[in-house]
């Protein structure tokens, strides 16, 4: 069983939803990334994201971007970044780690020696925002094989065939986008996602997380009472933005932010 799946099901045994943080490794500089990716499990985190820099992140807002151009100015990579979770892990074997990014970087690594790397470092779930099922054939069972969790994004408007495609190559939890556009947009509809996420639940027995869109506790306590997991990006990357020179402030607002969260999704 992988750490996400076991996460997972402790979780629900306990009655309570799954809080994911996501950063950028790197972001403002990489000696950042460890220390707080420590400090969010402290402050509740139950599975942590981990954006890996890249210079095209089309998926991604402008808040995100930037994170990769801070990341990228200290020549940031896949290996590197790698490399930071080989060190989280010295001290911590529990937090489910998913690396999310493009495949550009994995393809130039080569599928295999990723596979190989990652699974070394202790990755637990890769997320390739641009990588489609219908292209994921020989990269998945090579996740597999390393015991790597392969996660799948869902759009508001995945057919019902695409949600079991996904459903069926996926593990660990499908990562449902909860808006159209990019990270960080608004206007989310808390009603459309509920009746989504309810019928996306009618066709998987894997766990559903939300995300883009989650901005305060209030919000995630909202896609806590429907969803397995909620994840909250921007609003943590706008932290590091604001304090980027000031690293224990920076370290302080996530974790605020984080801990409110973890009080309104288990109250």
């Amino acid at each position: 069983m992988s750490r996400l799946t076991s996460t997972f099901q402790a979780l629900r045994q306990d009655g309570r939803k799954a809080l994911i943080p996501f950063i950028t490794a790197g972001d403002p500089e990489p000696g950042f990334t460890v220390p707080v990716m420590h400090a969010m499990v402290e402050a509740g985190a139950d599975i942590i994201e981990l954006g890996v820099p890249f210079s095209d992140p089309m998926a991604d807002g402008p808040v995100i971007q930037k994170a990769s151009e801070r990341a990228l100015v200290h020549h940031m990579s896949l290996r590197k970044t790698l490399d930071l979770v080989a060190e989280f892990r010295r001290t911590d074997q529990a937090t489910p780690i998913v690396l999310m990014g493009y495949l550009n970087p994995v393809e130039c690594m080569g599928y295999q020696a990723f596979a190989d790397r990652a699974k070394t470092a202790g990755v637990d779930g890769v997320l390739t925002v641009d990588m489609p099922p219908e292209e994921a054939g020989e990269f998945v069972p090579m996740l597999h094989q390393a015991g790597i969790d392969p996660i799948f994004l869902l759009a508001p408007n995945s057919s019902d065939a695409r949600v079991r495609q996904m459903a069926a190559l996926g593990r660990g939890y499908l990562y449902y986008v909860s808006l159209k556009g990019v990270t960080g947009a608004s206007h989310l509809d808390l009603g459309e996602v509920e009746t989504r996420i309810a019928h996306i639940k009618s066709l998987t027995d894997l766990p559903v997380g939300v995300g883009f869109g989650v901005k305060n506790a209030e919000i995630a306590a909202a896609i806590g009472r429907f969803a397995d997991a909620v994840v909250v990006g921007s609003a943590l990357v706008e932290k590091i933005a604001a304090a980027q020179d000031r690293p224990e402030q920076a370290r302080k607002d996530i974790v605020d932010l984080l801990a409110a969260m973890r009080r309104a999704l288990d109250a």
